[in-house]
């Protein structure tokens, strides 16, 4: 003969208390990694944000070229937090797969705001060592539209990585790091998790340049 089961009111409602408890813990996880990797074409909201930031109004990339991405990260304390990023249409599967398997791993990426959030200044960006995508702006110190402005490269804790040509260095605040025999938090370097899935991906890093180094950046 089957035991009946326990409908003692005491038990269930130690059951259901243990429940209540587990929730905390549960919950944010399962809402992260279900609910915040997504991608989406630039709303009218959207795009009011970003003009005449970063969607300069010479800008020649048409907005349906253009996608808005939703990425969970972990920052350098180890908290979940949600991101945000604008790509080109042609690296938004890429670029969450990456980040999937990034918060799986707990890769570390400080911030990932959208860069109309710093007014578009590159370098205030990166001085908040901000990972961002897209943003309409010539090549540094030259007349060339750079990849991002294509949004078809990504700087990522560009603070800790950042771009070195002979003395120049950027962000400015970035120097200490341009020395990569030094060990520090969010730097990347070449067999890391970081660069593996990237370079998989078809992406090209910055880092192997040889007349400069942008150890931030990856490009496709």
């Amino acid at each position: 003969m089957q035991p009946m089961p326990d409908w003692n009111p005491v038990s269930l409602c130690r059951k259901a208390i243990l429940l209540l408890l587990l929730l905390p813990f549960s919950l944010p996880s399962l809402y992260l990694s279900a609910q915040t990797f997504r991608i989406d074409t630039i709303s009218d909201a959207l795009f009011q944000r970003i003009w005449e930031k970063s969607y300069k109004r010479d800008c020649t990339v048409p907005r349906s070229e253009l996608r808005y991405l939703q990425v969970a990260h972990y920052n350098g304390e180890g908290k979940a937090v949600q991101g945000e990023i604008v790509c080109n249409k042609a690296i938004a599967n890429d670029l969450i797969q990456i980040f999937k398997e990034l918060y799986q791993n707990k890769y570390p990426i400080e911030r990932m705001q959208l860069i109309d959030d710093y007014d578009a200044d590159d370098e205030r960006s990166m001085e908040a060592n901000n990972t961002s995508c897209f943003n309409f702006r010539f090549i540094a110190g030259s007349t060339k539209l750079s990849n991002h402005s294509r949004g078809m490269a990504i700087d990522i804790n560009p603070l800790y990585n950042p771009y070195v040509r002979g003395q120049r260095v950027q962000p400015k605040q970035g120097r200490p790091y341009a020395d990569r025999s030094r060990r520090f938090d969010y730097k990347i370097e070449r067999g890391d998790l970081l660069w593996c899935l990237f370079t998989e991906h078809g992406f090209r890093w910055g880092g192997s340049w040889r007349t400069l180094k942008d150890w931030q950046h990856f490009e496709k």
